[in-house]
């Protein structure tokens, strides 16, 4: 086993493969107690995870683009408290794609779930965390504005930096809360997602990511970090 996590319950929303899935993983592996969700009612990569974990994972079920789906899920978690919600969401769409090619339903569905689909999660799901917990949210590097030197991706870019700025109104919004916040940038990992050309591997990205999110629990207040714990610009 490896050290154990200072967040000894999770939930994880989007557990089921790439990414979140190994989330789920690593915060097994370091003790953690998960409850991991996934979309549909099928056998997912995350179910494989069960018959070792010892009890310790949960699967839930939620579509984080239907509203209602997000209050039930709140209200099955009923009295339930938890270290860290960690909320990991995120399509791509043709990296070339410009806003002067882009589909009206393409920009729509990117903004959806990469930005306003998990605001909901952490303004519908904030309270089941402890007042001395955590909560994450799955951004990217690609959502720096200061770092938007080369262009590309621009769609995406463009939600990921939706999510960072309704992430710091959040904050704002609540600057008394005592809980840790945190945007995550993962780095470009080999996934469906992010193709095979992607710098980093899951085994290179994950556990550091994990150890980086375990090391700010206590620092109140929102950050926006890299999977080596470093501070990525605005």
């Amino acid at each position: 086993m490896n050290v154990i996590s200072q967040h000894a319950t999770v939930l994880l929303i989007g557990a089921s493969r790439g990414l979140g899935r190994a989330i789920a993983a690593e915060y097994l592996d370091r003790g953690s107690h998960v409850v991991g969700t996934v979309r549909g009612p099928g056998r997912t990569a995350l179910h494989d995870l069960q018959p070792t974990a010892g009890g310790r994972l949960e699967i839930e079920h939620v579509d984080i683009n239907a509203p209602e789906q997000i209050h039930a899920l709140r209200e099955r978690l009923g009295a339930r408290r938890f270290d860290l919600l960690f909320v990991n969401a995120g399509v791509a769409n043709h990296p070339e794609e410009t806003p002067a090619d882009v589909t009206t339903d393409e920009f729509t569905r990117l903004m959806l779930t990469n930005a306003l689909s998990p605001m909901r999660v952490i303004e519908t799901l904030a309270e089941l965390v402890t007042p001395d917990g955590t909560m994450a949210i799955m951004s990217s590097g690609l959502g720096s504005v200061a770092n938007n030197e080369r262009g590309g991706f621009e769609i995406y870019r463009a939600s990921k930096s939706a999510l960072n700025q309704l992430m710091r109104s959040y904050a704002a919004r609540h600057r008394d809360d005592p809980r840790t916040l945190l945007v995550t940038a993962p780095g470009w990992v080999k996934t469906d997602m992010g193709g095979p050309n992607a710098r980093l591997t899951i085994e290179e990205s994950i556990p550091r990511l994990v150890t980086a999110v375990d090391a700010q629990r206590g620092r109140r207040g929102l950050r926006y970090l890299d999977y080596l714990g470093e501070t990525v610009p605005w």
